[in-house]
Parts: C-alpha cells; sequence; structure tokens
C-alpha cells in the first residue's frame, strides 16, 4: 500500500458540518451518506419551520429522531451523543444557530445549506473546504465553492469564481404551476391544520386556519408539504405546498433539485480531495 493511502482519512472518517437541515440541506446530507460520508453533523435553529417535513431532517429538533429514505437522524445535545449517533451509523443533527461547533468539531468540509439568499457569517477560513449552496456567497471570498441552486440549465452547477444567480422569488414549476401552488398564511396567529401532507384537495378547500381567517388550497392536487399545526406563523409565511401531479410517494421523497445539489456538493468534495 502506497504511503499516502495510509495516512488519507477513509470517506467514512472525515467530519462534515452542514449549515442548515431543511429539505434542501436533508437532501445534500443523504446524497453524502449514500456516499459513505458517515461523520456528518447538521446544525439547526431552536423552533425551525419546514414545509416539506417528511424528508426534512430538521424535524429531529422536535421529533428527535427523522427517517429520509431510509436514513436516519438523530438530535444531539452533548458532544457523546454525538459520537454516539456517528458509531450507529446516524446522522448527527444539534441545536446550533452561530454555527459554534465548527471551532471544536473541525470538519474537513463545511457546507452553508441554509438557502437564506444572503451570507449569515459563513467564512472560507471555517473549514479547509466550505461550499456556500445559492446566492449570497462569493466564491473565493465567503466560500471555496458556490452551488448555483436556481432551476434551469445550471442547476447544481459549481462556481469557482463570482456568484450565483440572484434570488428570482419564483418557486420552480410543477405540474405547470409555480406562485400558485404555494400556500401563504393570509394573516398573524396560531396555524390550526384541517388537513395533513399527503391529503388531496381541490381548489377552496379549507387547509386549516390562522386564528379566524381562513386557509384554502390553491389549486387542485395533494399537499406535498405543510407547516407543524399549532405553531405561531406570519403573514406571507409559506407555510404549505399543492403538488398537482397527486403522486403520493413524494411527500415521502427527497426532490430532484435537493438530488442535484447533493450531487453537486459531492463532486465538489470529491474534487477537493482527489478522491
Amino acid at each position: 500500500m502506497a504511503a499516502n493511502e495510509m495516512t488519507t482519512p477513509l470517506l467514512k472518517d472525515r467530519t462534515i458540518i452542514i449549515k442548515g437541515a431543511g429539505e434542501l440541506a436533508t437532501g445534500v446530507a443523504c446524497r453524502l451518506y449514500r456516499a459513505n460520508f458517515r461523520r456528518i453533523l447538521m446544525l439547526e435553529i431552536t423552533a425551525p419551520l419546514a414545509v416539506r417535513r417528511r424528508v426534512s431532517f430538521c424535524e429531529t429538533i422536535h421529533d428527535k429522531n427523522m427517517m429520509v429514505e431510509g436514513i436516519e437522524a438523530v438530535r444531539v445535545n452533548k458532544d457523546s451523543e454525538l459520537l454516539e449517533a456517528w458509531k450507529n451509523g446516524k446522522i448527527a443533527v444539534r441545536v446550533d444557530p452561530k454555527a459554534e461547533s465548527l471551532h471544536h468539531d473541525k470538519p474537513a468540509v463545511f457546507i452553508d445549506a441554509t438557502l437564506a439568499k444572503r451570507n449569515l457569517g459563513t467564512c472560507i477560513s471555517d473549514a479547509p473546504l466550505v461550499i456556500a449552496l445559492g446566492p449570497g456567497f462569493v466564491a473565493g471570498k465567503d466560500a471555496d465553492v458556490v452551488v448555483e441552486t436556481n432551476r434551469g440549465h445550471d442547476l447544481g452547477r459549481l462556481i469557482l469564481a463570482g456568484a450565483a444567480e440572484a434570488n428570482t422569488g419564483d418557486p420552480g414549476n410543477i405540474g405547470g404551476y409555480t406562485k400558485e401552488r404555494i400556500i401563504r398564511s393570509p394573516a398573524n396567529g396560531i396555524f390550526i391544520a384541517e388537513k395533513q401532507i399527503g391529503d388531496a384537495v381541490t381548489k377552496g378547500d379549507l387547509i386549516g386556519r390562522v386564528g379566524r381567517t381562513a386557509v384554502i388550497a390553491p389549486l387542485d392536487g395533494m399537499l406535498r408539504g405543510l407547516i407543524r399545526p399549532e405553531i405561531s406563523v406570519t403573514t406571507g409565511l409559506k407555510i404549505g405546498d399543492v403538488d398537482p401531479r397527486n403522486e403520493v410517494s413524494y411527500c415521502d421523497t427527497i426532490s430532484e433539485k435537493a438530488r442535484a445539489l447533493g450531487g453537486a456538493v459531492l463532486e465538489a468534495i470529491l474534487a477537493r480531495y482527489n478522491l
């Protein structure tokens, strides 16, 4: 065996920290896990709000454990729990909105997958390889690599100099619908659900209420995503997603966009480390 082969860490021994554990970040984590990275830690805020909850590891903050396409994530609070999660083949999720874990877990790769559309503190010096998803970052300044997240010809393209396309504010086209399929809160208040993810709906159906204001289905289809019930929401907040394709399995599977971003991140890692 060559000397460099003896000293190069195996994929499963390289620590990867992902900031964010929503739908797209979860797709990235699952892609890396299937590529045999086994020391993955995801960082989240105290009360994450996911719409596509059944494919978002941030749900571990509420429910302790979460399974997506056969891959399990678990919430950890202490270093001993983190090591136990990795030992048991699980992805770890920790409440750490300021990414303080970077200082003591020393990852080989740090991925900002918050999709916040702006840089909330990520530095190119945070890890030997820093990857940022979407607009708000400049490759070579804020991160080593920026990944294009805008749907279209360049989705998943690695940017080594410059920035990703500006945020359009338009959701992706699904079944011929874009903005029309998004359910937004009509008021400030507590969301009470009358439907659940996977339910078929007809345009005009009652999805739930925010306070006394009705939340109505914007078109015929299936509820692919719906925010957690009995939480406080604000006017205009995205709280649901109607999929006109009516394929129930889509509620529990990673989207094509998340898979594309996961593949791009994997490409960036393998290229940097010549793996």
